[in-house]
């Protein structure tokens, strides 16, 4: 499955936000919030049409907010708390040219987002393939 596929590498991209430390010079936080953003935008998508395959009506809407609804309703995650607060973090990527905004949504992707997404392919894994 392609949007599966495109998830699976953009997490093993994101991986890579362990290999840095702070201080990050601009061109290095830039490009992990980037690795953040595409990695959640693979992760809804792929949400998106594993749960319009498997028949769940409200998945045909676009909103990545109600997708995120959706897959919690289908136990395909577990923390919609923690899932609308990356949503909010990944609508945040716009002001990442603000170093303060930058550094939250990378400090929040090491300390939950990351693991987040992790639980997220081995619950598809599992149940969704």
């Amino acid at each position: 499955m392609k949007k599966y596929d495109n998830f699976c590498a953009a997490l093993k991209n994101l991986k890579e936000l362990f290999s840095y430390e702070e201080p990050y010079n601009t061109v290095v936080l830039t490009g992990l919030v980037g690795l953040y953003e595409n990695c959640f935008e693979q992760a809804w998508k792929m949400m998106k049409e594993l749960l319009e395959d498997s028949g769940y009506a409200e998945s045909a809407t676009g909103s990545p907010r109600q997708i995120l609804k959706t897959a919690y309703k289908a136990n395909m995650i577990r923390n919609e708390t923690m899932w609308l607060q990356a949503l909010q973090a990944r609508n945040n990527v716009s002001h990442s040219y603000n170093e303060l905004i930058a550094l939250s949504i990378v400090r929040q992707t090491k300390a939950s987002y990351y693991d987040m997404f992790c639980r997220l392919k081995d619950e598809v894994e599992t149940n969704w393939l």
